[in-house]
């Protein structure tokens, strides 16, 4: 159990029978009045976000997580297989559990979060930023660089962004997973 006062980002809670990440908190001290807490919570299973208000020293039942670094192997139907990087044992994980799944590519290391107490894994999540190839795209023009315009481009994984005009085929870019969003080329 955790007091309402204790909560940070990050926490895992069990509330109504379902688990929720604690993303934001605020202590609310009004003119008169008990202090409150005012947390928005995500929820695990289907990311929806949800607001609440405890008063301190509520009682909350919070869930441990463990988070471990696994390496994707390869996709079998709808499951993606990873692989523990530390006992090497291969673990199949949903599709929907996996956030950014269109910017994953075989080999790459991604963050598992886990149910320490039942050993279910709770969702999957890419870095923040990944670098892959261009695979497709029209061909940028010399000095394409003064307008903010961009192009659809296709990566090595088959999603598709808007890029720059001066971006090629070929070249390696940095994308944003949480959004899907172009961040530089690697040079």
């Amino acid at each position: 159990m955790i007091n309402s006062q204790d909560i940070k980002n990050g926490v895992c809670i069990r509330m109504d029978g379902r688990l929720y990440f604690v993303i934001e908190f605020l202590h609310v001290k009004p003119g008169k009045g008990n202090t409150i807490m005012r947390v928005k919570f995500k929820d695990v299973v289907d990311g929806r976000v949800l607001e609440r208000r405890f008063n301190i020293g509520e009682k909350l039942e919070d869930v441990r997580v463990e988070r471990r670094p696994y390496q994707f192997l390869y996709k079998e139907g709808a499951d993606y297989i990873f692989m523990n990087n530390e006992t090497f044992e291969q673990v199949p994980i949903a599709h929907d559990l996996i956030t950014g799944v269109d910017f994953l590519k075989e080999g790459m290391t991604c963050e598992v979060v886990s149910d320490a107490s039942t050993d279910t894994i709770l969702f999957a999540e890419l870095p923040t930023k990944v670098e892959l190839a261009i695979t497709y795209t029209e061909p940028g023009l010399k000095g394409d660089t003064a307008t903010n315009t961009l192009k659809p481009a296709t990566l090595e994984t088959g999603a598709e962004i808007r890029v720059p005009l001066f971006i090629n085929e070929g070249e390696i870019v940095r994308v944003d997973t949480r959004d899907g969003s172009y961040c530089e080329r690697v040079r």
